[in-house]
């Protein structure tokens, strides 16, 4: 990995995957984030601030915590998601702090994007 955090802080996602180059070019069309190859099994991903991996290494298991995305402008995410192939699988609803929604990616993973607008 190419950038450590701070002890007792999350420092990396990572998602198994059944197509690298499919995934890199959902999160990175979508998201912008951009990404470090390290072999044909494996790559890195960063949105700026926090990094993860992509990995066939391992079976694709959806589930698990749920990964909160930030954006300003949810309309204009959900479009973008839903061009890109996304499933939205919880329409925008408010909750204390903004709003949010939630949506799966091609290998059915769930995400939620917010923002700190009502």
């Amino acid at each position: 990995m190419s950038v450590r955090g701070k002890n007792l802080q999350i420092d990396n996602i990572e998602f198994n995957v059944s197509d690298i180059a499919r995934s890199k070019a959902f999160y990175g069309g979508v998201f912008g984030w951009t990404f470090v190859d390290y072999g044909p099994t494996y790559t890195e991903f960063s949105d700026g601030r926090l990094t993860g991996g992509f990995t066939t290494g391992e079976p694709v298991r959806p589930g698990g915590p749920l990964v909160i995305l930030y954006c300003d402008d949810l309309n204009e995410a959900q479009q973008r998601l839903k061009a890109a192939g996304a499933i939205i699988t919880r329409d925008t609803f408010s909750f204390p702090g903004g709003s949010r929604f939630h949506f799966k990616d091609p290998d059915g993973y769930e995400l939620a994007v917010w923002t700190a607008q009502a």
